[in-house]
C-alpha cells in the first residue's frame, strides 16, 4: 500500500529537519588542566575534604565549560585525573568516588541528584555538578571521576575490600544527561587504585555531529578498546582524557597523539593533564590531516583552553587519508647488504639498529630482523649535528608489553654516537626533503613528525598510498625525528 500524501509530505518534512540538525561541522574544544593536587595524609580524608578539593577543580573546569559554550564549542573534553589528581592508595582514593550508573538508566542527575529510580540511592554531587555545567551551558562535558561498585564472596574476582574502583570517564550531553561510561581497561603500572573491567568494552554514542567513541590514556597503544572503536565500530570522533608523561623521541603526548588520529583516519580530542614536574603537558584536537590546534608548554603552570573546527564525519571527507599500504614502498627497494655504519643504540629500553647519515644527502637502510627502513634525504647544507636512520623490530616489555616496528630519522643528543636515542627537544639542521618507509609487518602505523622545541609539522607532510611519508615541501623548522611508529597488535 502506498503511503497517503500527507503521510508522505510529512515524512519528508521529518527527513529535512533530521538534516537539518546534522552538523558538517562542529566546533570542539579540550582543556588542558593544572590539576590542584591533594595532601599527603596518613589516613583517608572525609568525604566532605575529598568533595571540598574536587569542587575546586570544578570551579576551574566550569570556567573552561563556560568559556568553550559561549565560543560556540559543542563539545569539550577536559582531562584524566582532572577532578581529584593523584598520589592515592586504594583505600585513599575511596572517599573520592561515587557509584556511577550505566546510562541506560536514562539520568539527568542535574534535575534529579538523588536518583529516585535506584534504591537505595548514593549521593552523588560530582555527577550533579558535571550534569549541570552541561545542561546549563548546552555543551556536552566529558570528564574522569572515579566509580566504586560491591561485590561479594560469591564472585571470586573481588577485591578483599569488598567493593571494584574503577577509573571511569562519563559524559554528559547538552541536555545534561549522562550518555556514556567507561571504565579503562589498560591501566598504567601506577594505577594501583583501580581496578580494570572483566573484559573490554568499546563505548559509543550519537550526536547530531557525528558518532563518538571513548577510552582513557594508555588504551591508546592498545588494540582493546581503541582500535576497535575505529576499524570495527566505525566512530568519527574519539574522546580521550589523559594524564600523558611525555617521553621523546616518540611518545610525546602532541607527537603520538596527532600520529594516531593520522593512522586511524579519526578526530581525536587529546586533554591531557598540566604538571611540569611529571613532564605532563600536550593536548590536541587533531584532524585525520593533521592537527587543528595544539599546545605543549613546559613553562608556565596554567591550565589552557584549545578550540577548533572539525568535519563532523571525517571518513567522508577528501582530506581523510587513503587506505595504504605500509610495505608497498619499502618492498620495492632492494634489502641492503651488510653496513658497515651499522651500530646499535637504546631507545626507552629498545635496542634500535641505527647507520648515520654521512652525507649531507643521499639514499639510506637500515634492517632488524623482518623490518628495513628506506630513507631519501637532502639537507639544507650540512651541520655538526648528528642524525641516524633507525630500525625496531620488537617486543617493547617496560612500563606495559606490546610489539612495536619502527623505522626512524632522528638527531642525536652529541656528535658521539652513543648519544643517539637520547631525548632531544631542540635541533638547528634544516633539510630540503625526506622520504622515509619501511617493510611493515601490520597495517597499523603512525606517522611522526616533530620539529625543534617539540612543535608539530601540520600540512607539511603526506604518506601516499604505497606507504611512504614525504615532506610536501621544503620543512619550515629544523628536524628533531621523523618516525613511522608501527603497532603489531597480534604479537603483544
Amino acid at each position: 500500500m502506498l503511503p497517503s500524501q500527507p503521510l508522505l509530505h510529512a515524512a519528508v518534512l521529518a527527513l529535512a529537519v533530521l538534516q537539518a540538525l546534522a552538523s558538517d561541522t562542529f566546533i570542539a574544544a579540550v582543556y588542558e588542566h593544572a590539576v590542584i593536587l591533594p595532601g599527603f595524609t596518613f589516613k583517608p580524608v572525609s568525604p566532605a575534604d575529598a568533595l571540598a578539593l574536587m569542587n575546586k577543580n570544578m570551579d576551574i573546569l566550569e570556567g573552561a565549560v563556560k568559556e568553550a559554550a559561549q565560543q560556540g564549542a559543542k563539545i569539550i573534553v577536559t582531562p584524566e585525573d582532572g577532578i581529584y589528581g593523584w598520589r592515592f592508595t586504594r583505600e585513599d582514593i575511596y572517599p573520592y568516588l561515587e557509584d556511577i550508573p550505566d546510562p541506560a538508566v536514562n539520568w539527568i542527575p542535574c534535575t534529579d541528584p538523588t536518583r529516585r529510580f535506584v534504591l537505595p540511592f548514593a549521593p552523588a554531587p560530582v555527577q550533579e555538578r558535571l550534569s549541570c555545567m552541561a545542561r546549563n551551558n548546552s555543551i556536552y562535558v566529558v570528564a574522569n571521576i572515579g566509580d566504586k561498585k560491591p561485590c561479594n564472596s560469591s564472585d571470586p574476582g573481588c577485591p578483599s575490600d569488598g567493593r571494584y574502583q574503577y577509573n571511569t570517564n562519563v559524559v554528559y550531553d547538552s541536555e545534561g544527561k549522562l550518555v556514556a561510561r567507561y571504565h579503562k581497561y589498560n591501566l598504567f603500572m601506577s594505577e594501583i587504585q583501580f581496578n580494570y573491567p572483566k573484559e573490554p568494552k568499546a563505548i559509543t554514542f550519537e550526536t547530531p555531529f557525528g558518532k563518538f567513541g571513548i577510552f582513557t590514556c594508555f588504551d591508546i597503544l592498545f588494540r582493546e578498546p581503541a582500535v576497535v572503536l575505529v576499524s570495527e565500530l566505525q566512530v568519527d570522533t574519539v574522546l580521550f582524557p589523559t594524564a600523558w608523561m611525555n617521553v621523546l623521541p616518540f611518545l610525546t603526548a602532541i607527537e603520538f597523539h596527532s600520529a594516531w588520529a593520522m593512522g586511524m583516519g579519526v578526530n581525536l580530542l587529546s586533554a591531557n593533564t598540566h604538571n611540569l614536574s611529571l613532564q605532563m603537558t600536550g593536548s590536541g584536537i587533531y584532524a585525520p590531516d593533521g592537527a587543528r590546534k595544539y599546545y605543549y608548554n613546559m613553562n608556565t603552570e596554567d591550565g589552557h583552553l584549545l578550540m577548533a573546527e572539525l568535519a563532523a564525519h571525517p571518513r567522508l571527507s577528501p582530506a581523510s587519508l587513503p587506505a595504504v599500504n605500509w610495505s608497498s614502498y619499502a618492498l620495492s627497494m632492494e634489502r641492503p647488504s651488510p653496513n658497515p655504519h651499522e651500530f646499535r643504540g637504546l631507545i626507552f629500553h629498545d635496542w634500535f639498529t641505527f647507520t648515520d647519515l654521512t652525507a649531507p644527502e643521499g639514499n639510506l637502510q637500515v634492517c632488524q630482523k623482518d623490518l628495513c627502513c628506506h630513507l631519501s634525504y637532502k639537507m639544507a647544507g650540512k651541520t655538526e649535528e648528528v642524525y641516524v636512520l633507525g630500525a625496531f623490530d620488537g617486543l617493547h616489555v617496560v612500563e606495559g608489553h606490546y610489539y612495536l616496528q619502527i623505522c626512524t630519522l632522528l638527531k642525536c643528543r652529541s656528535t658521539e654516537l652513543t648519544s643517539c636515542g637520547q631525548p632531544v627537544e631542540t635541533a638547528q639542521t634544516r633539510f630540503e626533503m625526506f622520504s622515509l618507509s619501511g617493510t611493515f609487518g601490520t597495517n597499523y602505523v603512525f606517522p611522526e613528525v616533530l620539529y625543534s622545541g617539540v612543535q608539530l609539522a601540520p600540512g607539511e607532510f603526506e604518506v601516499l598510498e604505497d606507504g611512504h611519508l614525504i615532506s610536501k615541501a621544503r620543512p619550515t623548522k629544523p628536524v628533531v625525528t621523523v618516525t613511522l611508529f608501527g603497532r603489531w597488535y597480534e604479537k603483544d
